[in-house]
């Protein structure tokens, strides 16, 4: 591993991770102080609007497309740096 590469990559990964925290944090309305009950499957079949579900899809369903994408593209860039080269180039 090319150690001048690995600080720039930590503080990249630590601002990314900072950045969505607060992109999350900023668009959430969050109060500590009034819980409210957070079904999962009502009984008449319509979700209420600050049920889990209804936030986490209709609200935040392109912030989770796109969270989503840059994971998969995270896990096929690991695959393809963690893979062995072939030493024997004899074609």
């Amino acid at each position: 591993m090319n150690r001048r590469a690995l600080i720039p990559g930590i503080l990249l990964t630590v601002a990314v991770a900072v950045m969505f925290t607060a992109v999350a944090l900023s668009f959430g309305e969050y109060n500590v102080n009034d819980p409210q009950e957070q079904p999962f499957a009502p009984d008449d079949g319509v979700l209420p609007e600050n049920s889990i579900n209804y936030v986490l899809f209709e609200e935040y369903g392109p912030i989770l497309l796109v969270v989503a994408l840059l994971m998969f593209g995270a896990i096929l860039g690991g695959v393809y740096i963690a893979r062995e080269d072939d030493e024997d180039d004899s074609d």
